[in-house]
């Protein structure tokens, strides 16, 4: 038998928790408890459970009670409502972890600040299941209904063991009074692409519309290249590069304030940005922010755009290819990052749309000045060969 049963319990109406015993410890070892809320079809749920979590099991035995909550279920959804309205949290998103009077969101955050806050916590002499709304009710139901000399024969009761995760099957449906509970020692299978887009339908939809657009973009611009004005950097027009470009940084800026704060992201009717922002991909190579990368790449565009319009030769033509270059990398990038919200994360983040559509025009606008760009560096060969 493990030192730890991670119960994946779906509440039903009346907030009763399934009747499987709670193992606590015998001995007088101080004890910590948690709430997690996850959804089924959340990858990143499904990274926490099967592989934080049950590293913590190994290593905390039955100093670590947890309890897992389906937020897909009615009655999971009002604890999670519940315990956003806790935290004052107007947006939230999972997983979610609830500890004593602290919450961890997403599968950066958890990992990384679960396992110090069970030592301070067991430091303190350990701490009791959070003050959520509903919850003390549905333990009680579940301890009276344990101690309870009988169960419905049809009632499925099993011991649990030490799962990597587990599952859920549909309640019994009434008059039966609690879930019918089953265990499996297999992971949770990953959600395929269809239940991921139906998770953020309206935002993941836009996204989609958004992507098909910058695909067009990019196409378009072969159609740029080949025509035959040559625009220049230092026409009037040209000032539209700047004027994206700190639009492009006071999104960007936004979005690496949420990146490196931890805080949530206001995100509109329309879209999941708390999800997106607290995936793996909301950082390069699991370090650099993508939001701070953004901001990184919208200076570089405007000092270029700068060095294009104000320098002479040389420097003049070697900054607007520069330009070009950052821009049309920024796109690409961009194209990879909208193609991963409503098919991997299974969100989107308005914010993130926002710059990728700005990227995009930054791209045509500097596409514009390509046939003047080669044309000088035509006659810059040419000059050279004649002398």
């Amino acid at each position: 038998m493990t030192s730890i049963r991670i119960f994946m319990m779906a509440l039903i109406f009346s907030l009763v928790l399934v009747p499987i015993r709670i193992a606590h410890a015998q001995t007088e070892d101080p004890v910590v408890h948690a709430v997690l809320f996850f959804s089924p079809s959340c990858p990143h749920c499904h990274l926490v459970l099967n592989e934080t979590i049950t590293s913590l099991i190994d290593q905390y035995g039955d100093q670590l009670q947890i309890i897992a909550i389906d937020v897909t279920q009615p009655n999971g959804e009002a604890l999670f409502l519940n315990a956003l309205k806790k935290f004052d949290l107007e947006y939230g998103g999972v997983p979610l972890l609830v500890i004593g009077n602290t919450y961890l969101l997403g599968s950066l955050e958890i990992p990384t600040e679960f396992p110090s806050l069970i030592e301070a916590y067991l430091a303190q002499g350990g701490v009791d299941w959070p003050d959520i709304s509903g919850l003390q009710e549905g333990l009680a139901a579940a301890g009276q209904a344990e101690n309870s000399n009988t169960a419905p024969p049809s009632q499925t009761i099993t011991e649990p063991t030490i799962p990597e995760s587990a599952a859920i099957s549909p309640a019994i449906p009434s008059p039966m009074p609690f879930p019918n509970l089953s265990l499996s020692a297999k992971p949770l299978p990953d959600p395929n692409w269809r239940d991921l887009f139906a998770q953020d339908l309206g935002g993941n939809t836009l996204s989609v519309i958004v992507l098909i657009g910058m695909v067009g973009a990019v196409l378009w611009s072969g159609r740029i290249i080949r025509q035959a004005n040559r625009a220049s950097l230092k026409d009037r027009w040209a000032w539209v590069i700047p004027i994206l470009s700190i639009a492009g940084i006071c999104v960007s800026a936004y979005l690496a304030y949420v990146e490196t704060m931890q805080v949530e992201a206001v995100c509109g009717p329309v879209g999941d940005c708390n999800t997106v922002q607290h995936s793996e991909y909301a950082r390069l190579f699991g370090v650099l922010p993508i939001g701070v990368l953004g901001l990184g790449g919208y200076i570089a565009i405007i000092t270029t755009w700068l060095m294009a319009r104000y320098m002479k030769k040389p420097m003049e033509d070697i900054a607007a290819w520069a330009l070009l270059a950052l821009t049309i990398s920024g796109t690409i990038f961009s194209i990879y990052l909208t193609f991963l919200e409503p098919f991997v994360i299974g969100a989107t983040c308005t914010w993130c749309l926002t710059s990728s559509v700005l990227i995009t025009l930054l791209m045509l606008a500097s596409m514009s000045s390509f046939n003047l760009n080669l044309s000088r560096i035509s006659s810059d060969i040419s000059r050279h060969r004649r002398h």
